[in-house]
């Protein structure tokens, strides 16, 4: 299946696709022989991906904060301009542990924000466009990224599990609204898959992996490659008829005990509590 033109001419945005599962992504669709556009808010982080990611195919980098509406509805008239989506993949996320009573609104926010407003604001902005079109024989996809525990909640990512909650509510709901006129909505609820910066803010101490490796059926992580490859087929044409499913990929773990994080209570101490506090930034 994984042939070079399967994704041929298929035009593609990730958002958050400049690190880690997006950039994972990204490096695949190009293989595949896509058109790629990601878009995250760090602009140096996008150029670098480009500069890595341009050899394997055509990429263009779009510095968006997909909170904010006005933008987001920015870059998505840029690139209709250039040619239509037809493919999106919501994968822009922010999660870090925490007790949920310690949590300030602006740190709950920010995680509501990024995973489920901006999910949301990408979402409407193509899904209206495409509408819009009135093409009965259109083949539009929308890919989320949620998580295992968006069905049982999880302690200490309160905010992470509620926006994925939401976000796997929003996937199924538009799945049927939509699906009769050519858009596909499908999600992937990854388990733990080591990424730089995002993985060491969820697992950041030696001791927790040993745990998350414990309770894992298959006694590993996943890959990015795994996951991308996932990805690959449900944006493809061969899932064709694969409509408001939520695959997910985490080596049986979320059967083994519900809601990734719960144990932690019962291992960490205050003082561990306060070492993983998010460092303010100047």
């Amino acid at each position: 299946m994984f042939q070079s033109d399967l994704l041929r001419n298929k035009n593609i945005l990730i958002t958050g696709g400049g690190t880690g599962l997006g950039k994972g992504m990204a490096q695949r669709f190009l293989e595949l022989g896509a058109s790629l556009h990601i878009c995250g808010r760090r602009q140096e982080v996008l150029e670098q991906a480009v500069l890595e990611l341009s050899p394997k195919g055509k990429i263009q980098a779009h510095p968006c904060d997909v909170r904010d509406l006005a933008r987001v509805e920015e870059m998505i008239a840029t690139i209709w301009a250039d040619a239509p989506l037809d493919i999106l993949v919501n994968n822009a996320a922010g999660n870090f542990l925490a007790r949920t009573e310690e949590l300030s609104p602006g740190a709950f926010n920010a995680v509501l924000g990024i995973v489920l407003t901006g999910t949301i604001n990408i979402t409407l902005a193509c899904g209206r466009r495409w509408l819009q079109a009135s093409n009965p024989h259109q083949k539009k996809v929308v890919l989320n990224i949620a998580a295992t525990y968006w069905h049982t909640g999880s302690a200490y990512v309160a905010p992470s599990a509620t926006a994925k909650a939401g976000v796997v509510a929003l996937t199924r709901s538009l799945a049927v609204e939509w699906g009769n006129r050519g858009i596909r909505m499908n999600a992937i609820a990854p388990g733990p898959v080591p990424t730089e910066g995002a993985f060491s803010r969820v697992l950041p101490l030696p001791e927790l992996e040993k745990v998350a490796l414990e309770k894992n059926p298959l006694g590993r992580f996943g890959t990015v490659e795994e996951l991308a490859n996932l990805a690959a087929f449900l944006v493809s044409d061969y899932s064709g008829y694969i409509n408001g499913e939520v695959v997910t990929m985490d080596g049986g773990e979320w059967l083994q005990g519900a809601g990734e994080f719960g144990s932690l209570g019962r291992m960490l101490s205050d003082a561990d509590w306060q070492a993983l506090k998010p460092k303010k930034k100047n």
